[in-house]
This record gives C-alpha cells, structure tokens and sequence, in this order.
C-alpha cells in the first residue's frame, strides 16, 4: 500500500495586493495569487518575471579567477595549444563539455579534445587515468566542468607533468582550493558572483561569455549554445530562478525553435518533434536518454580513445551532420532501453529485500547494499525506493575494489550532514542536501550503516517521514478556462523556485470509463467532471496511483490536488489534469 499523503495548502498571498494586481495587470485573482505568493507583488516585478531579459544576465567577471581563465583560454588559443574539455558523465557535465567544446571549435581553434570519465573505470570527477592520457597525447591545458572542486591532489599531479586546469564547477568546495590556474564556482566563500545557483554547465557558459566579451564577439554568436543549457538547467533540478530562469526562458526558445543537430535527433526519438518542449519534457525524456549514456557499462576500454557512455553523449551533442547526429541518437536511445531494463530489475530485487526484512522496513532511513548492482543505476534505485518507503535511502555496490553508491533524501531533511557525519569511514562523498555520493571500503559497511541510520533517528522530525503535498490554492474546474491556462503558462519555465502550481479540487466523479493503463496497469486514466453546477468536465491521468480505481470507475465523491499540462495524442492537444493525490470522500 503506498503511503498516504498530507495535504497542506500554503499561505495564501495578501489580499489587497493580489486584488491591486489583479486589476493592475488584468489577471484572475486566482494566477495573481500565485504571483504574490513567490514575493512577486507589483506590476514591475510581474514584467520582468513574465518577460525575462538578457541584459539582466550578471556580468561574468564578477566571477572569481574569471579573468585568470579567459587569458589562459587566449593564450591557448593563440598558441595553438591542444587543449582539453573535460566533464562529468551525467546531462550537466556532457552538456557542459558539449558546450565548451563547440564554442572553442567556432572561433577557430583546432587542437581540441574532449574526454568523459568512464564511471566504471574513472569512478567520479578528475582521474589520474584521464590526466596520463592528457599527457600522451601532449594536451597542455584542461578545462574541467561540473567537478575539480575538490581535486587537490590530481590538479598538483596535472601540473607537474606541465597540465595545466582551468575548473569550472558548482558543487560545494571543501576548506582548500586546488591550485589550478583558475577556479570558477560562484558557491566559493570568498566568490561574490551574485547568483550561486548556476548549473555546471551555466558555469561554462559564462566562462564563454565572458571569452566572447573580452574578445568582442557578440552575444548573439553564442545565444545558439543556450539549447544545451536548458537541458542542463532543468536535468540537474537547479532553482529556476535570477540567471537560470532567463538562460531557461531562451534555451526553451532555441530548443522549440532552431535545436543542434544532435539534439533535434533526441527530440524525435522522444516524439516531441512538432510539441512545444517544456521543462518536463526535458527531465522526464531528453535528460535521462543522455544520462544513461553514462550510466552504462562499455564493453571495450580502449586507453587512447578513453570511450565511454558519456562520450557518445557528447558526440551526439556537437555532431553537425544530421544524418550522423541520427545514428548517434539511436545509439544514446539503446543505451536508455537497456537501462530502464537493468533498473527495473534491480529496483525489485531492492524491494524484495526489504520487505523481507522487517527490522530494516521498521526504520526511519534505509541502507542497502548488493556487491553486484550496476554502479549507474544505484541513484535511480534510491529515488523508487524514496517513491514506496519515503525515507533518506542509500544505495550501495561494488566497483574498481571500494563499495561506492549514490543517496537520496526526502524534503526537509538535510542528507549531506548526515553523510559528513560518517567522513572518517568513507574514502570520498560528495553532494548536496537532497542528493550524494559516496565512496568507502567494504569492511566499513557495517559501521556506515549502523551510523548513518543512527544519526537520522536521532536527527529527522517524524513528520518529515509523511509525504506532503504542497497547495498553491482551491480551484473550481469551470476557473480552468482557455485564457486562465494560457496566462498560468505564461509562469513557465517550472522548476525548483518556481514549481508548477498544484490546486486542489474538491467533489469531483468520474465521469465516463476509468481505465487503468501503461505497461503495468499502473497509471489511472478518467474523465473528472466538477460535481458542483456547472458540470465542467476534464480529462485526467494519475501516473502510478491505481489504489482508488474502484471508487473512482464507480463515480463516487473525491478530492484530487493536481497540475494543469498539455495533453498531445494523436496530433491533438488538449489540457489536462495531472493527478499528484486522490483522496475518496466517505
């Protein structure tokens, strides 16, 4: 039985301002309320959240080392340099390399390269396997992106074999800097950029911004890179606020309107070809079909190519041939296939084990660990285990001689502290509040375990452990007019800062046949008709809520809280209700 949910229905914004502003900006006093809500309360405000500018962008040498990096980039370039783009193997680091890689090659400059850490061989961030092969093929400087911030020691073993590193991350650093050439990361204690929430790949645009700015290349020669970073924004679930919600606002322009070759390949394979791609469109089907590239395993481990998944992901993102870029799609969408098949698979063997023993499903966290699960599908594992049990959750296995794993936690309780809590047992971790990796030695498994539970028993509010929907407001069905949603689409770009609204409706039936469908019979498919005059009538689907289908085929009473979205089927769209929670109203 899946576990019941509590509602909770937020402030809601003040009065006199949403009525002011409703006037003001001709808006329902309803979409104005959402306005208010998130601190946005006069016309000013509202013009520029509805109408994101560029010229609001922050200056990219507010940076710290910006100006370092930019001269080292120059004198690269303008020595012919063979100069190296290295990043991580999820959708932030492939579309940050993907990015750098295709402005250094549009200016001109020849003796480049890329590598993607195999996550099997590499393990995670900057190697000494990727700097020996910086070495042999004579590569004198390393741009890093979305990792080196905590790469003391391989940035001193890079310099003394003449490698240089430029790093541009935004991960949290640790007490010391590596001694790289530059160090770009605005969460830096002593960086004053103004917006320290920038995706990793937004760290790389903006060293290319200010490249293109010194050397008095225009901004619009660069605005085509944008596409790439949306995928980043809305794949690494960063704030869609300040500079992320301008970036996303043009990258979704350029990715609906003109999207590289190899992206447009992965629009088709995802069927969004004549769709308007939105934020969900992008975490939901284009980001995981790039991030199971380097998820997987490659069968050949060749030390001068240094193939990996992620480097086919990057080889579709800078491919300029669509025939080529198509044939690489096909390639990143196989990769996907056999992933969601391995993850399927493990997922059960996880629930499996849990269920069969109770001590582990009596407590308030969960910690399990198989020596022989795939290494890039332990944070997928995590995160369903999270959807069925709702507890910070661990997921361990075995690779390269260490037990190494990825974790996840639930809203409001920070899993970084706990994590940290256990250092002196792990060989490296890294991560945030909500979301980490972690690496340690096997006979130090037992110990972890015991800990990490024993700290989140000690340390989690118990209301933390039931799940919470969070209402924006009340919402009758006949309010959902055409005009109110093509206003509430105005709020778009949705994401963390910004989340798409949910309302909640109450005594609503069904209306016509219920059906339970997908693969597994396990989303709720119905037609939701507002039981109060007058009778208007929405299609709705509940994805992986089948618990109520008798009450609901049956036409009894419910309450439902849910987002408005765009329905595409058969080259038809309509609106349409995506269910978070039914409740039957007895």
């Amino acid at each position: 039985m899946p576990i019941e949910k509590r509602w909770v229905v937020k402030p809601q914004g003040d009065r006199a301002k949403v009525e002011t502003l409703s006037s003001q900006l001709g808006m329902s006093s309803v979409l104005t309320n959402l306005l208010v809500q998130r601190g946005i309360d006069t016309v000013e405000k509202a013009k520029k959240f509805f109408s994101p500018a560029l010229r609001d962008l922050h200056d990219p040498f507010l940076m710290k080392d910006m100006d370092k990096a930019v001269e080292r980039i120059e004198k690269a370039v303008k020595a012919g340099e063979k100069v190296m783009i290295y990043g991580d193997y999820d959708v932030d680091g492939t579309t940050a390399v993907a990015l750098v890689y295709k402005f250094l090659s549009q200016i001109g400059h020849k003796n480049l390269s890329f590598y993607i850490p195999d996550r099997y061989v590499d393990g995670y961030g900057i190697s000494i396997r990727s700097i020996d092969h910086a070495v042999r093929k004579g590569v004198t400087l390393v741009i890093a992106l979305d990792c080196g911030i905590k790469a003391v020691e391989k940035v001193v073993y890079a310099k003394e074999r003449g490698v240089d590193f430029i790093i541009c991350d935004h991960h949290l650093p640790a007490e010391e800097i590596p001694q790289a050439v530059a160090v770009l990361d605005p969460k830096r204690t002593d960086c004053n950029y103004p917006f320290d929430e920038l995706s990793g790949c937004g760290v790389g645009f903006k060293l290319v911004e200010a490249y293109a700015r010194r050397n008095k290349i225009p901004f619009a020669e660069i605005e085509h890179l944008l596409d790439l970073l949306v995928v980043s924004i809305a794949s690494d679930i960063v704030p869609l606020v300040g500079e992320n919600r301008i970036l996303a606002h043009y990258g979704l322009r350029k990715l609906n309107s003109s999207p590289s070759k190899g992206l447009l390949s992965i629009i088709k394979i995802c069927g969004l070809e004549n769709h308007n791609i939105t934020v969900d469109d992008i975490v939901f089907k284009i980001g995981p079909r790039i991030n199971a590239a380097g998820r997987m395993r490659m069968d050949e481990d060749d030390e001068n190519a240094a193939p990996s998944g992620g480097h086919a992901a990057v080889s579709l993102l800078i491919e300029g041939d669509a025939q080529e870029a198509a044939k690489f799609g096909e390639v990143i969408d196989s990769f996907n296939q056999d992933r969601k098949s391995i993850d399927r698979n493990v997922t059960q063997e996880a629930h499996d084990y849990v269920e069969s023993h109770p001590k582990l499903k009596a407590l308030k966290s969960t910690v399990i660990y198989n020596p022989k699960w795939m290494k890039g599908i332990v944070g997928i594992v995590a995160s369903r285990l999270i959807e069925t049990y709702y507890r910070p959750t661990v997921v361990l296995t075995k690779s390269n001689g260490f037990v190494t794993g990825s974790a996840r936690s639930v809203a409001g309780f920070d899993l970084y502290q706990a994590i940290e809590s256990c250092s002196d047992l792990l060989e490296n971790f890294g991560g945030h509040m909500y979301a980490a990796g972690l690496t340690m030695r096997e006979e130090n498994v037992e110990a972890f375990t015991k800990r990490f539970n024993d700290y989140v028993e000690n340390n989690i509010d118990p209301n933390i452990l039931v799940p919470q929907v969070d209402i924006d407001c009340e919402l009758l069905f006949s309010e959902i007019t055409d005009d109110f949603y093509r206003q509430l689409n105005n709020f778009q770009p949705f994401g963390p800062g910004n989340s798409a609204p949910v309302f909640m409706t109450r005594s609503v039936s069904n209306r016509g046949d219920a059906k339970l469908v997908g693969v597994e019979c396990d989303h709720l498919r119905m037609d939701l008709m507002q039981r109060e005059k007058p009778h208007t009538t929405i299609p709705a689907i509940a994805f992986q809520q089948p618990t109520h289908y008798e009450w609901v085929r049956a036409g009894k009473p419910v309450s439902v809280c849910y987002q408005i979205v765009e329905n595409h089927y058969r080259g038809t769209v309509s609106k349409q209700l995506r269910i978070k929670d039914i409740k039957p109203e007895r």
